[in-house]
């Protein structure tokens, strides 16, 4: 083994361009930052959104309309679906668990039965709020509606 054999291990070494050491290395001086400015300095960060002084574009894009923070929203439920589920389980009740059971809701909604779809057999259903015509169809085939 002689100095001028040695070699470094094998991952040891980068190959990629040492930056900031010094003029002769290609990358001193401004170490590949340019001139002056923000973005040369250390510490520089920039803002989420930040457009260099340009209006940035949340607040150039029109804002309207408004949202109501006490508006109760429901999830829609229609009689076909309830149709379907009391055939495929052999139900004559459906409640809120059981929908939740089912996969229909989950623990935070509030369900509001639809009178879209057919309705032919006798169901109890109790949910959260009703529209006409669903309270008519379940109604009128002799089941009873109960809301929560």
């Amino acid at each position: 083994m002689k100095l001028n054999t040695l070699t470094p291990a094998e991952g040891s070494t980068k190959n990629r361009k040492r930056i900031g050491r010094g003029t002769g290395s290609g990358r001193g001086g401004t170490s590949t930052r340019g001139h002056k400015g923000a973005k040369s300095r250390s510490g520089y960060k920039s803002k989420l959104g930040f457009e260099g002084g340009q209006m940035p574009l949340q607040r150039r894009v029109p804002k309207f309309g408004f949202k109501s923070l006490n508006k109760i929203e429901f999830k829609p439920v229609n009689l076909d679906t309830l149709q379907a589920l009391a055939e495929q389980h052999n139900l004559t009740v459906i409640n809120f668990e059981t929908l939740l059971s089912h996969g229909l809701a989950s623990k935070n909604d509030k369900i509001k039965i639809l009178g879209g779809g057919q309705l032919t057999s006798k169901i109890d259903v109790s949910a959260h709020k009703f529209s006409a015509s669903a309270i008519a169809a379940v109604e009128g085939l002799g089941g009873t509606v109960t809301q929560l």
